[in-house]
């Protein structure tokens, strides 16, 4: 034989084949997609995805219902029959249906160990086989009904077994628990109600189909618990539409003894370590400077965050803070998708439960149905059995005379006038039950078994008798099952929004910035009392003015950063001290001067960015507004040039350059277009030959030249000029 000649070729193997993109996504995006849609990732009318439904199913096929509790490991590999995707993710499914996991207001899976919990981030779960589960009490209201043909089952992936289509579930489970998923080009997120509420709305449209849902549901409610706030306009458009956004937010209580702040409850959305990463990260950037120190005290008692509080702190206004600024508040988005009828849809929750009284109606009128075809099978071997009755011997007689076994039902059908199915029954009861009392026992059962006829074949001819079954079972459950609501609910209207504002003395005062980075804020008392302003050797003053004591500061870098205080933010000071060194005052980055201030009290006006290169750029005040008390803005102006010179202007002025070829010029900065961008390098305002390069830009005082034409022109780049003898001899001005 020669070499490779065992091996199989596969035609077209190895061959690079051309297809049109529009055929690839059909032949196998499209499918994939569709898969993922359809079979994983949005929940049914049952309220549940297919790895639930085949997880659930697998525990009640293994009688874990009522039986005791096995190993996880047990359920997982049994489950693996239905669902092939893996050891892990089913094990996943089960934890985030369980009761330890604190996911679901009504938990599916009744488990013992350590299974984490939805609230922390890291606590992971133990491993399954460690752990061990059964299916919660609420779990028969699931599969009551299963075994009555009440719902269609198919065959699994390998048609070893079959499994059902969808479970026939006695109340709107698809919103009682809360679901989500993510799905291609789709999700779905299902927030979760109280079981008394959805209830209620059921039976009310059950009752009236044009019945208002709002006169019965509240709000969500969530295991958690929390406070949910209450937007009237947005949770009308949910409960219509299906799509919307609710504001959860933390639950709290004061420890007066100890000074500190215990959270106990928190939206579902997010969790205890996000939390605490985010107060931490608040509180080393200065905007909560109440904390003291902050932990997460979780154990077996269940969620405990605890916030150390500062000695007179006002708990209410620091609460609305971590309210704004922590995830302690935050958004649950709504989107109401579900798979009826093979296909996906957002629906409101009106139109759920139609689709669910729809469904559990067909349920019921299949159970009634199968119920009564037992009853008739039943009545009629009762009815066969009755004519045995009259003649006991008889029957005795044909069966021992009868030579041939295959003879003895055709022989008893002749002998008493009934079918083969009756005959059949006859033949098959033992010869210690063919006596009197027994035959007569059974036959008590005839008159019941007709009474149970007539009901069930009235009940389908009767569609409010099916309703009154299906409302009848939502009270019955409602009465076992129901919790009192766990998540509070306030209206919108209702919140009282603190925004805690520091009061701040707006008083007049002097603030000075020098060359190296020192910065001095004097009152005016102070500063006619001082002599002259002391400062390091070779510094000096190049930014001075009266502002108020509620101005704020805008600090430029050398690498092109923005250090944003209040001038409030500092101590008053005197001119006989140096002052606050600025850099390590706003604890600037290793390395970085501060080499600017600009003030500003409303962030009207603009700032005149001068650079090495002659450009200047014109950058409206309004670009450096945050909504949040930022301290730090990167990329504040350009860095293309070296930075010579940034003056805040509330209206249009004339400035003048020098450049290094003793040239100056004059020009308006009305010449400049506005930008709100920061980092623009700005427009070109002085021509520079090679080598040469801006030194100094001021403002334009009207009596620094004679002739001031000379210096200016309408057209920009402009080169200059040299001063001329007679501004030269002039001395009505000081130059730079």
């Amino acid at each position: 034989m020669k070499k490779d000649e065992h091996k199989t070729h596969i035609s077209g193997a190895g061959e690079v084949v051309e297809q049109k993109i529009t055929d690839t996504l059909e032949l196998n995006y499209m499918p994939y997609a569709m898969s993922v849609i359809m079979s994983r990732a949005i929940p049914e009318i049952d309220g549940l995805k297919p790895s639930h439904r085949k997880l659930l199913y697998t525990m009640y096929k293994m009688g874990l219902l009522r039986g005791a509790r096995t190993k996880s490991a047990n359920i997982v590999g049994t489950t693996m029959k239905l669902n092939p995707h893996g050891d892990q993710a089913i094990y996943d499914t089960m934890v985030r249906l369980s009761k330890g996991y604190e996911a679901l207001l009504y938990p599916y899976v009744d488990s013992k160990g350590n299974f984490g919990k939805s609230y922390s981030r890291d606590m992971q779960w133990a491993a399954p086989r460690y752990t061990e589960a059964k299916l919660t009490p609420i779990c028969n209201e699931l599969f009551c009904d299963i075994d009555f043909d009440t719902v269609d089952f198919v065959d699994n992936y390998d048609n070893t077994m079959k499994e059902p289509l969808l479970l026939p579930v006695r109340f709107p489970s698809i919103l009682v628990n809360l679901n989500s998923g993510i799905a291609v080009g789709m999700a779905s997120s299902i927030c979760s109600f109280n079981l008394e509420e959805i209830a209620n709305a059921t039976i009310g449209l059950i009752d009236d189909d044009d019945y208002d849902v709002r006169e019965s549901i509240n709000a969500p409610d969530f295991i958690g618990g929390g406070t949910v706030i209450i937007d009237r306009k947005e949770f009308n458009k949910i409960l219509d539409t299906g799509k919307g956004s609710l504001k959860i937010r933390g639950n709290y209580e004061y420890d007066k003894k100890n000074n500190c702040i215990d959270i106990k409850q928190i939206a579902p959305t997010t969790t205890c370590e996000a939390i605490i990463d985010k107060v931490i990260e608040k509180v080393k950037s200065g905007e909560l400077k109440e904390i003291s120190d902050i932990r997460d005290e979780s154990d077996k008692n269940g969620l405990k965050i605890t916030i150390d509080l500062k000695r007179g702190t006002n708990v209410e206004i620091l609460m609305q803070k971590l309210y704004k600024l922590t995830p302690l508040e935050d958004s649950f988005s709504c989107n109401f998708n579900i798979l009826v009828g093979g296909g996906a849809r957002v629906l409101g929750v009106t139109d759920i439960l139609r689709e669910w009284i729809a469904f559990r109606f067909e349920c019921v009128r299949r159970r009634v149905y199968f119920k009564l075809q037992k009853a008739k099978n039943r009545l009629h071997l009762l009815e066969g059995l009755s004519e045995i009755l009259l003649d006991i011997d008889k029957a005795i007689k044909i069966i021992r005379e009868t030579e041939d076994e295959d003879l003895v039902i055709p022989n008893l059908m002749i002998g008493f006038g009934i079918d083969e199915i009756q005959a059949d029954f006859v033949a098959e009861i033992k010869l210690k039950n063919l006596n009197k009392q027994f035959i007569l026992r059974k036959l008590e059962d005839i008159e019941q078994l007709k009474a149970d006829i007539e009901k069930r074949e009235n009940i389908l001819k009767n569609k409010s008798a099916i309703d009154g079954i299906i409302k009848d079972e939502l009270k019955e459950i409602v009465k076992k099952y129901n919790v009192p609501r766990k998540t509070q609910i306030i209206y919108e209207e209702d919140v009282v929004e603190f925004e805690p504002e520091e009061e701040i003395d707006d008083s007049p005062v002097f603030v000075f910035f020098t060359k190296e980075g020192y910065f001095k804020k004097i009152t005016p008392q102070s500063l006619r009392m001082s002599g002259e302003q002391n400062l390091k050797p070779g510094d000096k003053i190049i930014f001075e003015s009266e502002e108020t004591n509620d101005t704020e500061l805008l600090f430029f870098t050398d690498k092109a950063n923005v250090y944003k205080s209040k001038a409030s933010d500092f101590e008053n000071s005197k001119a006989s001290v140096l002052g606050d060194y600025v850099a390590s005052e706003l604890e600037a980055e290793k390395d970085e001067n501060i080499i600017f201030m600009a003030p500003t009290r409303n962030y009207e006006g603009f700032l005149m960015f001068f650079y090495e290169d002659g450009r200047v750029a014109k950058v409206e005040l309004k670009a450096y507004e945050t909504k949040t008390n930022r301290k730090k803005l990167l990329n504040a102006c350009s860095t293309h040039a070296k930075l010579i010179n940034v003056i805040v202007c509330t209206e249009d002025k004339d400035f003048i350059i020098h450049t290094t070829e003793d040239r100056y010029l004059i020009f308006s900065s009305a010449q400049l277009t506005m930008k709100l961008n920061k980092n623009v390098q700005g427009v070109k305002v002085a021509s520079l030959k090679k080598n040469a390069f801006v030194d100094s830009a001021e403002f334009y005082d009207e009596e620094m030249f004679v002739n001031p034409t000379r210096y200016k022109s309408s057209n920009l780049p402009f080169r200059g000029a040299k001063i001329s003898k007679e501004d030269a001899k002039s001395n009505q001005y000081q130059l730079f």
